[in-house]
C-alpha cells in the first residue's frame, strides 16, 4: 500500500525495500557462511585416532588332569553255605558224677564276702518318714560366718551337695561331698556346717532307723 505526500510523489514501502535488497543480503549470507566454514576447517585442531589395538600375548596352555578311572564294583560276596550238624557217636553209658557234701566239705569252701556296715559308704536305707533339719536358722547364720572371705568379696557363690549319715537319733555321724562347688574352701565350709546340723530321726515301720541323706548347702552373697 502506498501513501501520497504533499508534493504528490509516491513513498517506497518496507516490503519494496526488502525485495530490492534481498539479492544483496543473500549474497552477503553465502559469502559469510563460506568464510566461517573455511575458517573452521583451517583452524580446527588435527585429530588423531587412538591406538586401540591389543597386545599379542601368548595364551598359556593348561594341561588337563587325566581322566578319573572309576574302579569296577566289588565282586558279589558269595552266599555262605548252610551249616550242617556233624554226626557224633555218643555212648549210651555216659554218666555224670554226683555232687555231694562229702566231696566238697564246708571247711574247704571260701568264706562269704563281707557286706560291711551301711555306715561305711552312702547307700539306700528304706524309711517311711524322712528326717528333717531342726536348726535351719542356726545353720544359716553359721554359713555366713564360715563363708570364705576371699570368695565372698569376689562375689562368688556356689552350692555343695553333701552325703550325711544320720543315726537313729538324728545325730550326724559321717559326712562326705557328693557334688563339689568347684572351690575347695567352700566345700570345707559346707562340711563344717554339717557337723552342727540336728535332724529328726528317720522312721521305718514305726521304728527309728539310721539313714544316708543328700543335703544341698548354698552360699549366697547378701
Amino acid at each position: 500500500m502506498s501513501h501520497s505526500t504533499r508534493s504528490g510523489s509516491v513513498q517506497e514501502t518496507a516490503n519494496d525495500a526488502f525485495k530490492r535488497n534481498a539479492s544483496n543480503w543473500l549474497a552477503y549470507g553465502i559469502i559469510g557462511a563460506v568464510a566461517v566454514h573455511f575458517a573452521l576447517f583451517a583452524f580446527f585442531p588435527n585429530l588423531q585416532a587412538a591406538d586401540l589395538s591389543g597386545s599379542d600375548e601368548a595364551i598359556e596352555t593348561i594341561e588337563l588332569p587325566p581322566e578319573v578311572q572309576i574302579p569296577p564294583p566289588p565282586e558279589q560276596i558269595s552266599r555262605p553255605a548252610t551249616p550242617r550238624v556233624a554226626a557224633a557217636d555218643i555212648a549210651e553209658d555216659v554218666t555224670i558224677a554226683p555232687t555231694t557234701f562229702e566231696s566238697n566239705p564246708v571247711e574247704n569252701l571260701p568264706p562269704p564276702p563281707k557286706t560291711g556296715s551301711p555306715a561305711d559308704r552312702p547307700s539306700f536305707i528304706p524309711y517311711d518318714v524322712a528326717p528333717k533339719l531342726k536348726n535351719a536358722s542356726e545353720i544359716q547364720k553359721l554359713l555366713q560366718r564360715l563363708y570364705p572371705s576371699q570368695l565372698r568379696e569376689a562375689g562368688i557363690e556356689g552350692t555343695v551337695v553333701l552325703w550325711i549319715y544320720i543315726d537313729e537319733n538324728g545325730v550326724v555321724l559321717k559326712t562326705q561331698v557328693q557334688k563339689t562347688s568347684g572351690y575347695e574352701a567352700m566345700d570345707k565350709a559346707a562340711m563344717g556346717t554339717a557337723d552342727k546340723m540336728k535332724f529328726s530321726p528317720a522312721m521305718n515301720r514305726d521304728k527309728k532307723t539310721p539313714v544316708w541323706v543328700a543335703q544341698a548347702i548354698t552360699f549366697e552373697v547378701r
